[in-house]
């Protein structure tokens, strides 16, 4: 190394500033009491004051990351981890030895433990299930009925992820205690992420001891499953199956920990983001019936008189647009979290090692700086003719890199499905006691959506 080095290296280290600080914290709890208050807004504004800004949750100073570049660069960057107070508060759910939670080498052995099941060429075996599920799920609704959507989502959203990737009855009964498991969780998790008070969540107070009922009895039914599974003596082509028969660096079987945690990380991340983004697509077509009809009028014009079917949805394409425009608007996962593994740079700023970042998709998604009329719900957006003005990392749902979403092309067809058949079969309007506005968790979903089925 050479003096002019060193000395380059000192100058461009001494270039790099501190982001700028955030306004509205408080003493003690900092800007944790604004992100539990009102976090879509407060994570909105914050590109105005900066390309990344500090805030601190609690004593935890983070780093914010407000534009679609920089965003990118960290979902790509290996200078950055899965960790931080998102993944911290959701460890008593999913783990440290499941795929949504794990890093490094084992991150990629259990990638491609499950990746088959996920490629494209894998997903017409799903298919019928896809389908028969979402026609299912139109045939429970009876003319008229108020239907309890976050319920039927969830449920939807858990009988498909269990049926194509965990076959077998015993899930059947299980579908609604998963459910009411993941609802309260979710709910609990983003509390203790904004607001760390760490051994006050220990205390019986009437919310914490549902909150740790709630998990109990997860975990609960995560056993039971690998355990039936086992004594059924079955061996499905299917995710549990791999995970079952699945080995380390070392040629031997997977722990049973880590067969635990992946089934947590089938189940809950996938059922609970489905399920939410299931129930803005059916608020959307609440709201928008102009839309609703244009889906009837595409399916119609595809499949004719028969039911929608899996492979009919390559040419859905309008109907796929309205998935995606909703996933603009209504993101599941709005918030993510890493952590700085070295003193490293980004935009031009310091950030240092074991620092916490968080960015919000929601804020990126919706920035006036990136969408013309970015508040309009537009299906036509993404036209390939107008996507391309949209920039790069602007809008990425299943998330980009080495942390992207698996089963991408599985629930964008889960979707688009569902999507089609309940458009097709009916129009809806709001029930007197419907909350649509958006209830905060780790996920993002409509607080109460409660919606009258009215036939076509």
């Amino acid at each position: 190394m050479t003096v002019e080095s060193v000395k380059d290296g000192a100058s461009a280290a001494a270039a790099l500033r501190e982001p700028p600080v955030a306004g509205g914290g408080v003493p003690v709890l900092g800007h944790g009491l604004r992100m539990a208050r009102d976090p879509l807004a407060f994570m909105s504004q914050l590109r105005d004051h900066g390309d990344v800004v500090r805030l601190k949750l609690g004593p935890k100073t983070v780093y914010a990351v407000t534009t679609p570049a920089l965003t990118g660069a960290v979902a790509l960057s290996p200078d950055y981890i899965i960790a931080g107070p998102l993944w911290e508060s959701l460890e008593d759910l999913l783990g440290k030895e499941g795929v949504a939670t794990a890093n490094g080498a084992l991150h990629r052995r259990q990638r491609r433990t499950i990746q088959p099941a996920f490629r494209l060429d894998a997903l017409p075996a799903y298919g019928s299930i896809m389908a028969a599920e979402s026609h299912a799920l139109v045939e429970r609704w009876r003319s008229g009925e108020v239907l309890d959507i976050t319920a039927e989502s969830f449920r939807v959203a858990v009988r498909i992820a269990a049926r194509c990737l965990m076959r077998g009855s015993y899930m059947d009964a299980r579908a609604d205690r998963i459910c009411a498991a993941l609802a309260t969780l979710f709910s609990g998790m983003y509390q203790r992420m904004v607001v760390p008070l760490g051994p006050l969540y220990k205390v019986p107070l009437p919310a914490n001891r549902e909150f740790n009922r709630a998990l109990a009895d997860l975990h609960v039914l995560v056993d039971e499953i690998i355990a039936d599974r086992r004594a059924s003596g079955q061996k499905p082509n299917d995710l549990l199956t791999a995970l079952l028969e699945a080995k380390d660096e070392n040629g031997d079987p997977i722990g049973e920990q880590e067969i635990h945690d992946q089934v947590i990380a089938i189940l809950t991340p996938g059922s609970e983001t489905v399920g939410s983004t299931i129930m803005s697509l059916l608020l959307v077509l609440t709201e928008h019936p102009e839309v609703a009809d244009k889906i009837r009028d595409e399916v119609k014009h595809v499949a004719g008189d028969r039911p929608v079917a899996f492979d009919d949805v390559r040419r859905l394409t309008y109907t796929a647009n309205v998935v995606v425009e909703t996933m603009r608007l209504y993101p599941a996962v709005w918030i993510l979290t890493r952590r700085a593994v070295t003193d490293t740079e980004l935009g031009g700023y310091r950030i240092p090692r074991g620092a916490d970042l968080i960015y919000s998709p929601y804020a990126v998604q919706r920035d006036r700086r990136s969408y013309g009329r970015n508040e309009e719900f537009d299906p036509d957006r993404w036209l390939p003719e107008r996507a391309k003005e949209v920039p790069k990392y602007a809008m990425s749902p299943f998330s980009v890199g080495n942390r992207k979403c698996p089963s991408d092309h599985f629930s964008m067809a889960e979707l688009t499905l569902i999507t089609a058949a309940v458009a097709t079969a009916y129009r809806f309007a709001h029930a007197p006691d419907s909350d649509p506005r958006p209830r905060i968790g780790i996920t993002l979903r409509p607080r109460r959506l409660m919606l009258r089925a009215l036939p076509r």
